[in-house]
């Protein structure tokens, strides 16, 4: 993976490409609202701690609204993340939804509680070379927004290109359901999700940024993924330039 950034006097812009080999993505389903899933946050935050690079694995956590209902409402989860867990569930084969999910490269993956498993795991994925390469622009002329152009060199009618706005350090003091009392810590949050988009054309977006977001703490990911059985064919990450 290469990265340029330039900076004028107003603005800052990072192009970032994808690396000749293939990059895994890792797709947690989770909740405030779920007593199981606060060891899977801890998981997911490890990989930073473990510096793992983003040319060789990308995480995202999607906070779903279905456990809302409990009694607590997670302030991170959105219907359309919900939606897209059942699509990934259906699309792989698969007919269960539950939480904490993780999946890997668009499968449902289960190897994540063991370190070794999971290292041998990602190697492997990372030993192939991509099928697909992706360039990505960041550019953040304000506080804001921030503006997301994406292209891939795909042309088949089964591919889709999305893009995702995270956050990391990100703390919650939970005060109701079934992890009432608890001080649960999260990273890799999205807080955008957009798409799908033709993968052959730019896909430009300007993304509006909530005043409460750490922009220092946010990111940009792009990913290529195969509609009919939902792998993901390749990613690429870019924090928010500044």
């Amino acid at each position: 993976m290469t990265t340029t950034i330039a900076a004028p006097a107003l603005s800052a812009e990072c192009s970032t490409k994808s690396p000749a080999q293939r990059v895994a993505v890792l797709e947690l389903y989770t909740s405030e609202g779920c007593s199981s899933c606060p060891p899977a946050d801890r998981w997911l935050s490890s990989i930073a701690t473990a510096k793992i690079s983003s040319d060789k694995l990308i995480a995202l956590a999607f906070h779903v609204d279905y456990w809302d209902y409990i009694g607590w409402k997670d302030r991170f989860a959105k219907p359309e993340y919900s939606g897209r867990q059942r699509e990934q569930v259906v699309v792989s084969g698969k007919d269960t939804v539950f939480t904490p999910q993780v999946m890997l490269n668009g499968k449902n993956y289960r190897g994540w509680r063991n370190d070794a498993i999971f290292l041998q795991d990602l190697t492997q994925v990372n030993s192939h070379a991509a099928s697909v390469n992706i360039e990505l622009n960041v550019k953040q002329a304000a506080k804001d927004s921030v503006a997301v152009s994406a292209l891939a060199n795909s042309t088949s009618k089964d591919t889709e290109l999305y893009l995702a706005l995270y956050e990391n350090d990100l703390n919650s003091a939970v005060r109701a359901g079934e992890n009432r009392g608890e001080q649960l810590h999260h990273d890799y949050v999205v807080r955008q999700w957009l798409g799908p988009f033709n993968p052959s054309t730019p896909a430009n977006q300007t993304i509006n940024l909530n005043p409460d977001w750490k922009t220092g703490d946010m990111g940009v990911v792009a990913l290529v993924q195969n509609r009919s059985n939902g792998e993901i064919l390749q990613a690429v990450a870019s924090k928010l330039c500044s």
